[in-house]
């Protein structure tokens, strides 16, 4: 199955990936990150080997006379030493490639056929799936060629545990915390307490770049991340130990802990425009927003049964819709307070888009009106939500199973990837339907244009 997908924006990955490297440095820098690990795994062995040699102890005496253990060792013994197959492994020349070993005369190194096929375009978009299979989750990294319609995995990454949540972000940190510029990374977020950070400029990596929150006391799943793009150091994360933390990328520590929650936080989200404005849902059927400078001034809407997702209007800033485990869609606007009792928060509108959970939920950013639901009924919907009245355009079985994921395309109004329990990813161009042509015709921004007006939200 795929739990998450994320699309990076073409042009932000390195034209040719990097393999990765096991240096001096790097070697050092994991067995200080792996340091508690293997102390705990060390203290399991001998925890093992203790419950081993009681069970040893108590078998039957019967098979002692036999002296089954000494059974393969050799009669005889080379006097003064043991054999060695192999040598010494210090013996062992390691050369970093063929023009520098000496016995080798053959250059295969160039013209390498594999190194053209990791070429990444500027034209290309990376599309990220959190897959698991047979209890063995990666993630694989796609490349989506646009002009010939064509998907592929470019490289893989494995991961400890079921990942949950998938995040980019462009904050260098770990071996090319030094290097000027962006940067091109995942955070991962699994039913493990840690937030795992890959480079997805590396390839063949055998440690993430970074991992954060492995000192938390609590051992509850991170479920949702969202990464600041105005305060690039800051990425929010919400958990099923009802906290919502704010994570500093810099220092790869916990910066604050917020818990106006009383149940699992389901998903984490910050505003397009107020950048210190985070919105989060929980399953206390809560959604709250606050100003992270100011928590103590929270704003609250009850729903009717747990949250699914929640996703900004970029159109309408101070709009933002939910999605629930009881099939429906309520869109809020955050101006709209009322007073101190939380029942006046009346949402705009109610869809019942589903009559199972909707479980995946995405705005188009670059079609004004446009929404896409997706649920555990197999069927992805396209509405028109425009006028505050919701509207089916075309709905479809993508022969995906399960909706868990979906996503509209950054850099193209109208192609959406969509995923679920049978783990294979769709990519469908909405436009092909001619009643999505007719109604979304002439809503969609030109690419670079200013897609987001600048409007007071209230807080």
């Amino acid at each position: 199955m795929i739990s998450s997908l994320y699309w990076v924006r073409k042009g932000v990955s390195a034209e040719q990936p990097e393999r990765y490297e096991l240096t001096e440095q790097e070697y050092e820098r994991i067995n200080i990150s792996t340091a508690g690990e293997l102390k705990e795994a060390q203290e399991e062995l001998k925890e093992i080997k203790e419950e081993q040699m009681k069970d040893a102890k108590n078998e039957d005496s019967e098979l002692a006379e036999y002296n089954l253990e000494n059974y393969d060792d050799d009669d005889e013994k080379i006097e003064g030493e043991s054999i060695k197959f192999f040598g010494s492994v210090t013996s062992l020349t390691y050369y970093a490639s063929n023009e520098e070993d000496p016995y080798i005369t053959l250059n295969d190194e160039e013209d390498d056929p594999e190194t053209e096929d990791l070429r990444i375009l500027k034209t290309d978009n990376i599309l990220i799936a959190a897959k698991t299979e047979d209890e063995i989750s990666q993630l694989e990294i796609y490349i989506y060629e646009e002009s010939n319609d064509n998907l592929y995995v470019h490289h893989d990454i494995m991961l400890p545990s079921f990942p949950l949540c998938l995040e980019w972000l462009d904050f260098r940190l770990g071996r090319k915390s030094d290097v000027p510029g962006g940067g091109n990374y995942i955070a991962v977020g699994t039913f493990e307490p840690e937030i795992e950070i890959w480079d997805l400029d590396t390839i063949e990596a055998m440690y993430p770049d970074a991992i954060i929150g492995k000192c938390e006391d609590k051992k509850d799943a991170v479920m949702s991340l969202a990464w600041n793009k105005q305060h690039r150091n800051i990425l929010a994360s919400s958990s099923a130990d009802t906290t919502v933390k704010l994570w500093d990328l810099q220092k790869l520590r916990c910066a604050h802990s917020f818990n106006h929650h009383s149940d699992k936080v389901q998903q984490v989200q910050w505003h397009p425009i107020e950048s210190t404005i985070l919105l989060t849902a929980s399953y206390d059927k809560t959604v709250a927003a606050f100003d992270s400078r100011s928590p103590q001034a929270i704003t609250t809407w009850n729903i009717s049964s747990d949250p699914e997702c929640i996703r900004w209007n970029p159109f309408s800033p101070q709009q933002f819709y939910v999605s629930t485990e009881e099939g429906l869609v309520l869109c809020f606007d955050a101006r709209n307070t009322g007073n101190n009792n939380n029942k006046d928060h009346h949402p705009l509108f109610i869809l019942h888009a589903h009559d199972s959970s909707v479980s995946a939920l995405d705005v188009n950013p670059l079609v004004e009106g446009c929404l896409v639901t997706g649920s555990p009924d197999k069927m992805v919907k396209v509405w028109d939500v425009k006028n505050l009245k919701p509207n089916m355009v075309t709905s479809r079985d993508l022969d995906v199973g399960k909706i868990f994921s979906l996503q509209f395309c950054p850099d193209s109004p109208f192609q959406l990837a969509v995923a679920g329990s049978n783990g294979s990813v769709y990519i469908w161009d909405i436009s092909t339907n001619a009643g999505v042509r007719h109604v979304f015709e002439g809503r969609g921004i030109p690419l670079g244009a200013s897609k987001i007006p600048v409007i007071d939200v209230g807080f």
